[in-house]
């Protein structure tokens, strides 16, 4: 291998593992701008128009279009209420696939709640995340949240690791 060929591969390399960083980064954002209200923040990791596919609190599926619908969520008496009280929202680290400009993330995330003094996890939920570089960096193209129910979707979503 010429070190031209040398430089390239590890330019390759490099740009791989900088791109996996900034998704990381990404993600990791998310939770911090839910929990202190910071709305327009939140919803600009999103590229315009892409959605958050999720479990509805009382059953059955629902999905938010960005801008326009996450702003409706994080805004909401609800969602301010809970983050009043303290909330933690959590990824944890996923698996995550580089294909060029594109990319996907396969983890659980969580959130937590404050009761008095009491910390308990009020949610634990498996997500599929499909996101592309744009001008800005990063941005979510869909976030795909399936509720740990123990439902065959839930675990069709979990067996999505193996193929990214």
């Amino acid at each position: 291998m010429s070190i031209e060929q040398t430089i390239a591969a590890l330019e390759a390399r490099l740009r791989v593992a900088e791109d996996y960083l900034a998704i990381l980064n990404l993600l990791n954002t998310y939770g911090p701008l839910v929990d202190s209200c910071s709305s327009e923040d939140v919803v600009g990791l999103w590229v315009e128009g892409g959605g958050y596919n999720y479990t509805r609190p009382g059953g059955g599926d629902g999905r938010l279009e960005a801008p326009a619908g996450l702003l409706t969520l994080y805004g909401s008496e609800p969602h301010r209420e809970m983050v009043a009280t303290g909330s933690a929202h959590i990824t944890l680290t996923p698996k995550i696939s580089i294909e060029g400009d594109d990319a996907q993330a396969v983890g659980y995330s969580m959130v937590v709640e404050r009761e008095g003094k009491r910390w308990f996890v009020e949610r634990a939920s498996v997500n599929h995340w499909t996101l592309k570089r744009t001008a800005e960096g990063w941005r979510i193209l869909e976030r795909f949240n399936r509720t740990l129910t123990g439902s065959a979707e839930s675990h069709e979503v979990m067996r999505r690791v193996l193929n990214i």
